[in-house]
């Protein structure tokens, strides 16, 4: 119980604060800011109700290209992590390449991307996947390069063949690390949807945030940000509990 009530006992005296800091002018004062552009909570929960339709019909074209995105990152992260895993010469030549992937600005490439596939769905999930690739692939290599060596010498005093001391031992060592790589993707994914929805998009969280912001709708856009939160956090639990399901041995 502690575990949950610490954590909204803090956001709740937190909304409190802000509640009262913007309802007096206090932090449109401090700010220097005219009272519109500084909304309070209530004002966010109204607009999260009043514009329910909008928010639901965007959210779930956003949420759609985080799921997508991030099973293609989990995909593709995978392979790449077994690929390094069973192949020096693989590693050695995938892993400076795993390495760029982040160092590209994704507000950078993102519009490259939308030029090349089109408005649809194909440029979102690449971005989305490019953000999530790297904790994916990283820490699964690295579960699987830390297999326990006393049970790999026992795999090979029993004549076990190299695929079956990677399914028995290593792939089942690993799973800890690939979901640590999984809930931090599944985290982050938002903001590659985002970014792929501010270079182009016809709907969406990103588009709708992006144009509330510009005609300084601002509890609207903070409204937007409340349900883009919410889907990350749904993400990131799923996760967690696929991972308390399937590692029962923890």
């Amino acid at each position: 119980m502690k575990r949950w009530l610490y954590p909204l006992a803090l956001l709740a005296a937190l909304i409190g604060l802000w509640q009262l800091a913007a309802s007096t002018g206090f932090l449109a004062e401090v700010m220097n800011l005219e009272d519109f552009l500084v909304p309070s909570p209530a004002e966010i929960a109204s607009q999260l109700w009043e514009e329910r339709t909008l928010l639901l019909e965007n959210g779930w074209v956003t949420l759609q290209e985080i799921v997508l995105g991030f099973l293609l990152a989990v995909v593709v992260g995978v392979a790449f992590a077994v690929a390094m895993h069973f192949s020096t010469t693989v590693r050695l030549a995938a892993n400076p390449l795993v390495i760029v992937s982040q160092t590209i600005p994704v507000i950078v490439i993102a519009p490259i991307f939308v030029i090349w596939f089109g408005f649809g769905i194909t440029p979102k999930l690449i971005i989305i996947a490019l953000i999530c690739f790297f904790p994916v692939t990283v820490a699964t290599l690295d579960g699987l390069r830390s297999a326990d060596p006393a049970a790999i010498k026992l795999m090979r005093t029993l004549y076990a063949s190299r695929m079956q001391t990677f399914r028995r031992v290593e792939s089942r060592g690993a799973l800890p690390s690939f979901f640590s790589g999984a809930r931090i993707a599944a985290a982050i994914a938002p903001i590659g949807a985002v970014f792929a929805e501010w270079a182009g998009a016809n709907e969406g969280l990103g588009r709708l945030i992006l144009i509330s912001n510009a005609n300084f709708q601002v509890a609207l856009t903070f409204a937007a940000l409340v349900v883009l939160s919410a889907i990350a956090i749904a993400l990131y639990a799923l996760v967690a509990l696929a991972e308390r399901r399937i590692i029962t041995w923890r």
